[in-house]
Formats: structure tokens, sequence, C-alpha cells
């Protein structure tokens, strides 16, 4: 691999920062978007003339209500989602899929979006009455069972929805990666990879699944453009984290955020039945206050969870440099993902705190060349 090719290019990082900039601005008007419109909502009266008008017992009035939420906040943000999602990334580069495809896979993700949250809004509501002591407990306790249903299917069914997934045809690399994932002590049922160049220019990988759907992906811009030693180094990070055990700890941490976001969300609808003129907290007019709450509260964890992210991406880059003893080749993956991908590779302190979930490039980098030293 020439040299040139493992630097980093200063011009792909002045679109990177750009691109950072406006995806930042997009999103945080976005947040700004929905929040306005659930205060009005809420404080507005909206709220309580909509529910008088969904004269159905729950939980079917809530269900119509988050339907035309969705329905309204889909429209008003259509914008914004065409701009970001298609737009950006094909002026940065980052994507060449037509339009119909686009809005075809888009379609797709809303619908699973829209049928998951509805489903949510049914069970939270029909506990809501049928339990109005411990509804949240029992909220909780299904919805992350649904999650841990949802991380196991991913390979098989969520990403067979916009991919094509199909078994690695190389022979000698797949023999190398599952001597990789043995030594990394994790059962795996294969080697796959999906066709990532249909649509974007971007690269990855990644272990899909868990228990018996686990498996590797690899995108096929990744097995077209980087060398044997950068696809292995680049798993071994993901191998990393069943090192350490992080899946597990990070689903009894999400185990946690749901059942303290819901114990909270209780509280608060009891508390603001009598302010808002809620007949209760089964009340449809309630569903904009619980929406706003649960955003709030993810919006101020946020920065917690992402630093919690970054200690455990830091001991999976650790993991990856001891199972390939490869600093080499993990500088060089490295600096080619974050050129192709358009990733910013050293930003702001307080940008990286509040926003990234992953330690910045040049902080990975430079531990690859303490191990090397």
């Amino acid at each position: 691999m020439p040299s040139s090719e493992a630097r980093l290019n200063y011009r792909r990082q002045k679109l990177a920062r750009q691109l950072a900039r406006e995806a930042r601005r997009l999103s945080l008007t976005q947040t700004a978007i929905v929040a306005a419109v659930l205060l009005v909502l809420i404080f507005g009266g909206l709220s309580l003339k909509l529910s008088h008008l969904l004269d159905f017992p729950q939980p079917w009035a809530s269900a119509l209500y988050f339907t035309i939420l969705m329905a309204g906040t889909g429209i008003i943000l259509m914008p914004i989602n065409y701009y970001q999602g298609f737009v950006l990334s094909h002026r940065y580069g980052l994507s060449h899929q037509k339009f119909r495809g686009w809005l075809a896979d888009r379609a797709k993700a809303s619908a699973l979006s829209f049928l998951l949250g509805l489903a949510v809004v049914v069970l939270i509501y029909w506990l809501l009455v049928s339990l109005p002591n411990s509804w949240w407990l029992w909220s909780a306790t299904i919805l992350f069972l649904l999650s841990l249903l949802l991380s196991r299917l991913t390979p098989t069914l969520l990403l067979s929805m916009f991919f094509k997934l199909e078994p690695l045809a190389d022979r000698k690399l797949k023999n190398r990666l599952m001597n990789l994932a043995k030594r990394a002590r994790t059962k795996i049922l294969g080697v796959f990879t999906i066709n990532l160049s249909t649509k974007s220019t971007t690269a990855n990988a990644m272990l899909a699944g868990w228990g018996r759907t686990r498996r590797i992906v690899l995108t096929d811009t990744l097995l077209q453009k980087y060398a044997a030693d950068e696809i292995e180094v680049v798993l071994a990070h993901e191998l990393g984290h069943h090192l350490h055990k992080d899946i597990p700890k990070l689903m009894a941490i999400q185990a946690a955020m749901i059942f303290l976001g819901l114990y909270l969300a209780n509280l608060v609808l009891k508390a603001t039945v009598v302010p808002l003129g809620f007949q209760g907290p089964a009340d449809a007019a309630g569903l904009p206050l619980l929406f706003l709450f649960v955003g709030a509260l993810s919006v101020a964890v946020s920065p917690l969870t992402n630093a919690y992210s970054r200690l455990a991406e830091t001991e999976a880059d650790k993991a990856a440099l001891e199972l390939s003893a490869n600093p080499q080749a993990f500088i060089s993956a490295m600096t080619r993902l974050t050129n192709q991908n358009l990733s910013v590779a050293d930003p702001g302190r307080w940008v990286e705190l509040l926003f990234y979930d992953h330690p910045s490039y040049t902080k990975r980098v430079n531990l690859a060349r303490r191990y090397n030293s």
C-alpha cells in the first residue's frame, strides 16, 4: 500500500468540516421544529381540542392521534429531510443513488419507524388504562425485550430490506476473518457482504445480530479498495467490543435508560394532569407531552452516553491492536476511512464532547502510534 494513501487528504477534511457543520445545523433545526410543534400543542390548548375530536376508547384514540402527529410533522420536516438525506450526500459525493431509489428507501424506513412507533403507543396507552400504577414497569420491560428482538433480527430482516446480503466469495479472506473471530472467542455464523456501492461511496464493516444470528458484514466498497490487513484490523475493532463484553453492558445501560425514562414519564404525566387540564394520565392529549419529555431526556443524557461510548470504542481499538498486532494497518485503515467517509479528523473539544460517540481520528491514530513505539 503506497504511503501516500495513508495520509489525511486535507482537501477532503475541509469538505468534511463543512458537511459536519451543515448536518449539525439541520439536525438542531429539526429538533427545534419538533419541540416547537409539541410545545404549541401542549401549552396552546390544541392537544386538548384534538383529543376531544378523537372520541374513541383507548388505546385507539392515542393511535389515531399518533398517526396525525407523525403525518403532520413528516410534512413539515419533508424539505429538511430531503435536503439533508439526498441533496447534501450527493453534493459532497457520499451518494450516487437515484432519487427514486432514495425515496423508496426513505418510504420503507419511515413505514417501519411508524409501525414500530404505533405499536409502542398502543402498548403504552393500553397499559396506562389497564395498569395505571405499574404501566411504566410493564412498558419498559416489553420495550427492552422488543429492542433485543430487533437487534437479533438486524442481519436477517432489517439489512435485507435495504441491501442484498450475500456470503463473501473470497475464501482466503473469509478464512482469515473467521480465524480472527476465533482468536477473539466470538462465535459467528459466517462472513457476508452487502452491495453498498449501489447507493453510497462510503465503506464500513460490522458484526450484526447476536447469538445464532451474529455474522460479519462487510460493505463491497470496503472489499474493493482496502487491503486484507486493513479489513482485518477494522473487523478486529468490532470483535474487540465482544472481548470486552460491551454488547451486554450497552444492553444494561439501554435497559436502565428505558426503565428510568418511563418511570419519570409516569411522574410527569401524573403531575401535569390538573395544570394542563388532562382527564387523566391516559388522556390522549398527553401524548405530545410524553414525546417531549422522552426527547428532552434523551438530549440531556446524550453527552453522558456519548462519553461512555467513546471509552468503549477506545478499549475496542486497543483490542484491535492486540488482536492484529498491526498498528500500521490500523493507522492506514482509519486514515482511508476518514478520507473516504468524510469524517472530521480533529473536531473541536466541545463538539466532540457533545456529539461524538467515537473518539476522533487523531486520538485513535495517536493510540496506535503509542502501541507501535
